[in-house]
């Protein structure tokens, strides 16, 4: 990224994106309080939210639900409206934000095309599906605030349910995670700030997906080629885990080069953190082979959505020859195109491009290019990779990912080349996919015992009994 593209993105935010996040804390906030009783101040925040719809295809389910509501009649059909008004809002800040990321960048995005296919929720049992729905309703009901743990354990038997459908996996695992954290926090009425913003998507997002079950716009389209890995993003939450790789794909038929993503996940335990995650993930030995020695996937008929994701299937990947993922950026970053986005990812926290940063120098907690500064996302540096904040400090290039967060552009970096004690080294996230290479963390490691191991080995006696 040039510093004239840097200067171009963080100049500042256009008002309306500022105005329309101040609509969605305002309806937020109503959320906290629960909408079973609504006050005054609630009351003018709904009624402000709805009105910025007015003009849209929204408007007139969203006013209408905004009036029940208010007047204490709620309803699933009215939760629903209120939630996609609510995403909607946000996917139209997302657009102005991505835009914006897109011309600082000089990248070019393909169109939204919706492929054939329908949503996965008329094969999913409705039973589940209502259940979820049930139970976020009685949390818009009771706020935040409201909720204790009587009210988070009814979820437990519709979660499990969730967790037996392949289709529903994606609500199983959203919900799931929103209960242990809303069980963390319990009773919540006595925390001294409540996260509204993140619960609040948590819970619209839920919503969505209990009426559409699993629905990403459409089937995908096998494809065939190269994948060029860029860097690999670790998503961890204490009762899951999922590393998404960010590449570059070659078409073996010759057309444009395209940025795509592919993810594996598997749930886990809190106590299972570091470089132990990567062995949650032994059913993919292919993937994990590839990110660790920096290899070329060379992939055959695997699904692409028309988000950009790969379905990530072993027995369609092969590992190929090395490849550097520096050299991919440097040579096909700036020509590939990037994807289009799914409706129901339209957010600004799911903003996540892939950038290449040359030649600047580490200043306070950011990096700086000829004066312009772009922030750190420190807290995104996974524990089960060699990237620390030391080596950020000693970097002078970076393969990172560009979010948007409080207000701010911030980078998250995936790949770092630095000098230390004048001796070049590289890191990439993916590194300790087959295992730490830190004689340091080997030993740490060795101390500590394989938590994995333990817990297989439990959950394999119980099963013989």
């Amino acid at each position: 990224m040039l510093a004239v593209q840097l200067r171009e993105l963080v100049g500042g935010a256009p008002v309306p994106v500022d105005e329309a996040l101040d609509l969605v804390a305002g309806f937020d906030g109503s959320l906290t309080g629960g909408l079973g009783r609504m006050g005054d101040r609630q009351e003018a925040a709904l009624s402000a939210f709805a009105g910025a719809l007015a003009g849209s295809p929204l408007g007139g389910p969203v006013g209408e639900a905004a009036e029940r509501v208010v007047a204490g009649s709620i309803g699933d059909d009215r939760l629903a409206a209120l939630a996609g008004g609510r995403a909607a809002l946000l996917g139209a800040v997302h657009d102005a934000l991505l835009e914006r990321l897109d011309s600082a960048l000089g990248r070019s995005r393909s169109p939204w095309e919706e492929r054939a296919g329908k949503p996965s929720a008329g094969t999913a049992p409705e039973n589940l599906l209502a259940g979820a729905r049930s139970w976020l309703h009685e949390l818009a009901i009771a706020g935040w605030r409201g909720v204790d743990h009587d009210l988070v354990s009814a979820a437990g038997q519709t979660i499990e349910g969730l967790w037996g459908v392949p289709s529903l996996r994606r609500l199983a695992v959203l919900l799931d995670g929103l209960a242990s954290e809303l069980r963390a926090s319990c009773p919540v009425a006595t925390m001294e700030r409540v996260p509204e913003r993140r619960w609040a998507d948590l819970w619209t997002r839920a919503i969505l997906l209990a009426r559409a079950g699993s629905w990403t716009g459409g089937d995908a389209e096998p494809v065939s080629g190269r994948l060029l890995v860029l860097g690999v993003d670790v998503h961890e939450h204490g009762t899951a885990v999922q590393v998404q790789v960010h590449g570059v794909l070659e078409p073996a038929d010759g057309g444009e080069a395209r940025l795509v993503r592919t993810g594996v996940a598997a749930a886990k335990v809190d106590t299972i953190v570091g470089p132990a995650v990567w062995r949650l993930l032994y059913a993919y030995p292919v993937l994990l082979a590839a990110l660790a020695e920096r290899r070329v996937l060379d992939v055959a008929d695997m699904p692409l959505t028309v988000g950009g994701d790969l379905l990530w299937r072993e027995d369609a990947a092969q590992a190929g020859e090395p490849a550097d993922p520096f050299t991919t950026a440097r040579v096909q970053l700036g020509e590939a195109t990037a994807p289009s986005v799914p409706p129901l990812d339209r957010h600004p926290v799911r903003i996540a491009e892939p950038v290449l940063l040359e030649g600047y120098r580490y200043d306070d907690g950011a990096v700086s290019l000829d004066g312009t500064t772009l922030e750190i996302d420190s807290g995104r540096l996974p524990a089960c990779g060699p990237i620390t904040p030391s080596l950020v400090k000693a970097s002078t290039a970076c393969i990172g990912l560009v979010r948007r967060d409080g207000g701010r552009w911030l980078l998250q970096p995936l790949a770092l080349q630095a000098t230390i004690k004048k001796k070049p080294v590289e890191a990439h996230t993916g590194d300790w996919a087959l295992g730490p290479t830190d004689p340091k963390v080997v030993k740490a490691e060795a101390r500590a015992g394989d938590a994995v191991a333990v817990l297989r080995e439990r959950a394999g006696r119980l099963l013989r009994k």
